[in-house]
This record gives C-alpha cells, sequence and structure tokens, in this order.
C-alpha cells in the first residue's frame, strides 16, 4: 500500500465475507501468500486496536481468524483496513463532557448472529465511554458455549 491509495470511510465493508475456502489451493496461491506480511501485519493493527484504535476491533477479529492460512481475500480485507487508517488517521479519542449525559458511562453492543461463514459462529461487541471517549471495548467470538477475546 501507498500513499496514492484510496482512503475509505469503513474499517471493513460489507462486501468482505471471509472465510476459511478463501485459503491458497495451489502451490502458486501459496508461494504468493508466503510473501506477504499478513501475520506481521494484522499483528501491528492489533496493537493499534488495543492502545488507540477500537474502532478497527471488530475488522480487526475477522481477519485474525485466518492468520494461520490467510488467502488473497482476506489479504484484501487486510488491505481495506490500511486504507481506513489512512484516511482516518487524523482521527483521535476526545474526552469531553457532553451536556445532556454529564459524566454517565454510556455503553453500545451489538452482534452479528452467526456471521462466521465457517463455523457459524457469532460475534459480539461492546463499548462503553466516559466524557464521549470509550474507556472499555470488547469483540467476543462464540465457541461452543465459551468466547474468545479479541479486545482492549
Amino acid at each position: 500500500m501507498n500513499e496514492n491509495s484510496k482512503p475509505v470511510s469503513t474499517p471493513l465493508a460489507p462486501h468482505f465475507k471471509l472465510s476459511a475456502s478463501m485459503s491458497p489451493k495451489t502451490g502458486e496461491e501459496s508461494h504468493y501468500m508466503a510473501q506477504i506480511p499478513y501475520a506481521s501485519v494484522v499483528g501491528s493493527l492489533m496493537y493499534a486496536m488495543v492502545c488507540t484504535r477500537p474502532d478497527i476491533s471488530q475488522a480487526i477479529s475477522i481477519v485474525s481468524r485466518y492468520m494461520h492460512n490467510p488467502g488473497k481475500g482476506h489479504w484484501q480485507a487486510v488491505k481495506w483496513i490500511l486504507r481506513y487508517i489512512l484516511g482516518t488517521v487524523d482521527v483521535g479519542l476526545l474526552f469531553q463532557q457532553d451536556k445532556v449525559t454529564g459524566q454517565c458511562v454510556v455503553g453500545y453492543v451489538d452482534s452479528d448472529y452467526a456471521g462466521d461463514l465457517d463455523k457459524r459462529r457469532s460475534t459480539t461487541g461492546f463499548v462503553f465511554s466516559i466524557a464521549g471517549g470509550p474507556v472499555s471495548w470488547r469483540s467476543i467470538l462464540a465457541i461452543y458455549g465459551c468466547s474468545v477475546d479479541y479486545g482492549g
């Protein structure tokens, strides 16, 4: 990716329907993906997510599921996240008291209900904020009645 890449407005667009079936099936595809720093880039994005970018939590939880055997489609999704970061590099966390909510804790939650195409597992996420800034967030992939934590 370079500075001429077109920024995007969402961390991961709905047209990305990632699954394990997108992993390399031929030696040529495997060789191509061996040249791609997929795990390194996803790891760097995870660091950014935990430290300062809760807005990419859900997208990172999805692309990190394929770190063991990513395909070209998975890599396209990671590049999309990088384009989102490029377009929002000047966005930051801001804490300021709201006249309506005051110093209240405000929370939001959402779930995709079986959005994992491989095993039909659900992802649930939440964010809590104080004075307009996020202080706790999490994205959780349900696994057989348990959950895996991908949050900060």
